[in-house]
């Protein structure tokens, strides 16, 4: 079975490129735990984050943005101390800001689901890439996306975090073609 090079040689990585990567997401905590996710890999390999995933999980409460934009100085301390995460105060301080923003934009569009896939039209944008080469680290979608995110006091929401969003929430399929997921997904 073929399968996007990038995946290869981890079971982890496997798994989550099998069953997730790509796979439309239309649930608000999945996409809050993406950006999350996604902001805490800055500058790390994502699978540094796949390995803390579930540490994750129970430190930020299931990924609840609810429950997160309500976290005080004392949780804030207690993610600083918590070995089973990435402990960056400026990501985790982030993560903070970014659920009470997420908060506002269910608030403005009735759901960060609409926000986000607004981008598209609530379509997703198949790309025809044959060699892992050729898929961008960013695109004019990701940079239009992190400015509005910016704009609104996103923090960790750079254009290359976006695009990596936008690819594992299936709003953009960069299976490459020779990928078996590529027509599943």
């Amino acid at each position: 079975m073929k399968r996007c090079s990038w995946c290869e040689g981890n079971e982890l990585y496997t798994l989550y490129h099998d069953k997730e990567w790509g796979v439309p997401v239309h649930e608000e905590n999945r996409h809050f735990e993406f950006l999350i996710l996604e902001g805490a890999q800055a500058g790390l390999s994502w699978l540094t984050i796949l390995k803390r995933r579930d540490n994750y999980r129970k430190a930020y409460d299931g990924f609840d943005p609810v429950i997160v934009a309500q976290y005080d100085e004392a949780k804030i301390q207690a993610l600083l101390s918590d070995s089973g995460i990435i402990r960056n105060k400026l990501k985790v301080r982030a993560s903070v800001n970014n659920a009470k923003l997420f908060l506002e934009i269910q608030k403005e569009y009735g759901s960060f689901n609409n926000y986000i896939w607004g981008f598209t039209d609530g379509k997703t944008v198949k790309n025809s890439w044959h060699y892992l080469s050729e898929v961008p680290a960013k695109t004019d979608l990701s940079d239009k996306v992190s400015m509005d995110l910016k704009k609104r006091g996103f923090k960790f929401t750079g254009s290359t975090i976006i695009y990596a969003h936008l690819q594992a929430a299936g709003i953009i399929n960069d299976h490459l073609t020779d990928c078996f997921r590529y027509n599943e997904v």
